[in-house]
């Protein structure tokens, strides 16, 4: 007990709640005395002694069921077939062959009214990265990420046209009305179990994160990972790393001025000396790159939305030409935002216009806009780089577009922050993947520094 109420006090610091050695002292003092029997008791006497501000309240009573539970378990449904005819169990058994082997398993899992045991909570936690969240704004998004690699939205899907089946297969419309519900109730605790899990696992990482971490971790610490402080380090460090880029191509243009001679050159720059060759031109072997970036700036990938757009602003100098859009459920030209030189005042004028919301991403229906307005933005000398999870909530994905898109580029790069472990559900990857000459994973900004630098050297 004593270990976890140091954690939940490393945690309330780490959220900014200044909790000092004396009042950490008195919390101690309280619990001796109070006990912790009575969990309201305990949580109050926690709660007095260690917040002093009102506004830090909330910031508690966030935290402090994480570390010390809800105190309720969350409510399954039970099992529909306990109580079966065999002639129900026997069609219910039929119904179920149609699906492969992985998704019946996770359907009958579903059913079967059981809990996530915790080894299979941490097995999905470290499979989406969440040993490294230490944000608790991004617990549900967590939760949803472990949901995706449980396949939730086929199973449910899949769920939804078994008791249709089962209808007219000629069982009852109560039994079916009843296996519903039940089965409904077990996803709704299922769903809650692993967003407890995601909260309590943030929780633990917030109170053991070392302070002042440099930039150097921060440059491989996943983007979803990071807070809008450590945001702020990288954004600076974006910079650097651009300038860097241009040091190493103005480099690699000066070197290749001992390559080809350029003759038409060569004759123009010496009609000063009447033709007499006192300087001699060489031809570029390097060229900067055109590219046509289109960037997801939807929820699902607004976490690092904005050091994409950052390191995109950084690099305007790097290339020849940058056509830049961005989009959610259609696209929009952001060029003009980035044609200015404040690089914040660039990103915030983009998520301005196109606010994270309610509504759902639509990659393909924005690949229509991009063949109606910019088609004529691809050539032979253009790289297309896509940025964003390939997740098109189950639209057409329009790889007809996409796939002439492809082939009048040089050269398709898709940038993706979710390993292809995570590609189902709608997720239209796996469909998107084969037009592309290379798909990077990108999680965090050396990946992405990495996976720039190769763009502007090839």
């Amino acid at each position: 007990m004593e270990s976890r109420i140091l954690q939940l006090i490393s945690a309330l610091r780490a959220s900014g709640v200044r909790v000092s050695l004396a009042e950490s002292a008195e919390a101690f003092s309280a619990v001796d005395i109070m006990g912790i029997q009575d969990r309201e008791e305990f949580r109050l006497s926690l709660r007095a002694t260690l917040v002093k501000d009102l506004k830090d309240i909330p910031v508690f009573d966030k935290l402090f069921p994480l570390f010390f539970g809800t105190g309720m378990p969350p409510m399954m449904g039970g099992n529909p077939s306990d109580d079966m005819t065999p002639e129900e169990a026997q069609m219910l058994a039929d119904a179920l062959r149609q699906y492969t082997e992985s998704l019946r398993q996770r359907m009958q899992r579903l059913m079967s009214g059981d809990q996530l045991s915790r080894a299979e909570l941490e097995a999905l936690g470290q499979m989406v990265g969440l040993n490294q969240m230490d944000d608790l704004r991004y617990q549900n998004w967590m939760a949803q990420r472990m949901m995706r690699a449980l396949a939730f939205p086929e199973v449910r899907e899949a769920l939804k046209e078994l008791m249709e089946q089962l209808q007219q297969m000629g069982m009852s419309r109560d039994r079916v009305e009843q296996m519903r519900e039940m089965i409904q109730q077990n996803l709704q605790g299922m769903r809650e179990q692993i967003e407890q899990f995601a909260g309590e696992r943030i929780a633990e990482n917030m109170s053991e994160r070392p302070r002042g971490e440099g930039v150097d971790n921060l440059m491989n610490r996943p983007f979803h990972a990071l807070s809008d402080a450590e945001k702020k380090v990288l954004q600076n460090e974006v910079k650097r790393l651009a300038a860097m880029l241009r040091t190493r191509i103005a480099l690699r243009q000066k070197r290749a001025k001992s390559g080809q001679l350029d003759p038409k050159a060569t004759i123009r720059a010496n009609l000063k000396y009447h033709g007499v060759p006192m300087e001699i031109k060489h031809k570029d072997r390097v060229r900067k790159p055109k590219i046509v970036v289109i960037c997801d700036i939807s929820t699902s990938m607004r976490f690092c939305s904005e050091l994409m757009l950052s390191f995109l602003f950084a690099l305007q100098g790097q290339v020849r030409k940058t056509h830049a859009f961005a989009f959610i459920d259609h696209l929009e030209s952001i060029s003009e935002d980035f044609s200015g030189s404040n690089a914040d005042e660039a990103i915030a004028s983009v998520l301005w216009r196109m606010p994270s919301g309610s509504y759902n991403t639509d990659l393909g229906w924005s690949l229509n806009d991009f063949q109606s307005e910019y088609m004529d933005t691809l050539n032979g000398q253009t790289t297309l780089i896509i940025v964003g999870d390939g997740r098109n909530n189950y639209y057409d994905p329009r790889l007809d577009i996409f796939s002439t898109m492809s082939r009048r580029a040089a050269r398709t790069i898709w940038l993706n922050p979710e390993p292809p472990y995570l590609w189902h559900g709608d997720s239209d990857m796996p469909k998107y993947a084969p037009m592309c000459n290379n798909v990077l994973k990108v999680s965090n900004l050396r990946e992405l520094a990495e996976a720039v630098d190769s763009l502007l050297a090839g």
